[in-house]
């Protein structure tokens, strides 16, 4: 909240990059909070259902933000977008005032040895696995993300306005993707579920390539089927993460959101490079991702750690 207010007032973008990295660190800490929040109440089926709202709610920012950019910047300038983020914060800031605290067991350490702790988790094989494998989707999603302006406003030579409508389409694929997942994994096996995300997520590169440049709004649904995947597969991939770690609940959770973010940032700087069709590039990418994750799946989801956490869910499906 604060670093909005003072980005709002920056007098040169240097010391504007400088609070947007102050305002980065406040919203990518409270949200790694909320997997951690989750494992500390919910186990097995209740857990997933709860972390597929939640990661519908995380993902409505992102979904939302250039609809509503688009929108203020017809009304107002550049900082009054800042004042706007300034405003969420208090709401959020309130909401954290209320909140009612999940832990039970209070860590009494330094927070070097806290800090410490994420060196434990990342030893975990099991852990790390699944979590290099589930956040690769994230190259993709934010390699779209960060070239999306450029492919719908100067490929297509939309309006700022027109482009948001556009990204609007995807970003309802983002939100609904984790209650998709839900209302499948009532009647398939979750493991199913997941190769046939990875699967569409390649299929998506493919139209990506072969009609994305064609129209805008074939690029716009060529590219769908990998938001939609990419959004659903993070349901049953953070509750395998979660199911690794019976302590250090919150390093495991922070580790997800850290590792996630910067295999993300790997995508938008891959995009960024100076190449002359960005969409036969974000084609290619998504196909070798979604191909590459698919393997890596098959191979480590025959492992008993894995096994376990499936065969819980779907008992608990065919009990309810």
């Amino acid at each position: 909240m604060i670093s909005s207010i003072l980005c709002a007032t920056a007098w040169n973008v240097y010391v504007l990059i400088i609070f947007r990295v102050f305002q980065a660190i406040g919203g990518s800490a409270a949200s790694a909070v909320a997997p951690a929040m989750v494992k500390d109440i919910y186990t097995g089926r209740k857990r997933e259902g709860v972390l597929a709202v939640v990661q519908s709610m995380m993902l409505i920012a992102p979904a939302v933000a250039p609809v509503l950019g688009a929108f203020l910047l017809r009304v107002a300038s550049w900082r009054g977008v800042f004042l706007t983020l300034a405003g969420i914060g208090l709401l959020a800031f309130i909401g954290s005032i209320v909140l009612e605290e999940t832990i039970d067991n209070r860590s009494t350490g330094t927070v070097l040895k806290s800090l410490s702790r994420l060196g434990v988790v990342i030893k975990n094989p099991n852990f790390t696995s699944l979590l290099i494998l589930f956040s690769l989707v994230n190259l993709c999603l934010m390699a779209f993300v960060a070239s999306s302006s450029y492919i719908y406003e100067n490929q297509f030579e939309l309006s700022a306005q027109r482009y948001s409508y556009y990204f609007a389409l995807n970003a309802v694929g983002l939100i609904i993707g984790p209650m998709l997942y839900m209302k499948l994994s009532k009647q398939y096996n979750s493991g199913l579920i997941i190769i046939v995300c990875f699967l569409m997520t390649a299929i998506s590169g493919l139209l990506i390539c072969k009609l994305g440049s064609l129209k805008p709004w074939l690029f716009a649904i060529s590219i769908l089927p990998s938001t939609l995947a990419s959004s659903s597969v993070r349901v049953p991939g953070t509750n395998l993460m979660l199911e690794q770690q019976q302590n250090d609940i919150g390093s495991a959770s922070a580790l997800m959101g850290c590792v996630g973010f910067l295999v993300g940032s790997i995508g938008m700087i891959l995009i960024s490079f100076n190449w002359s069709n960005l969409i036969l590039v974000l084609g290619i990418m998504n196909f070798i991702i979604g191909l590459i994750s698919l393997l890596f799946w098959l191979l480590i989801s025959r492992k008993a750690f894995i096994k376990q956490v499936l065969t819980t869910v779907a008992a608990e499906d065919a009990k309810a």
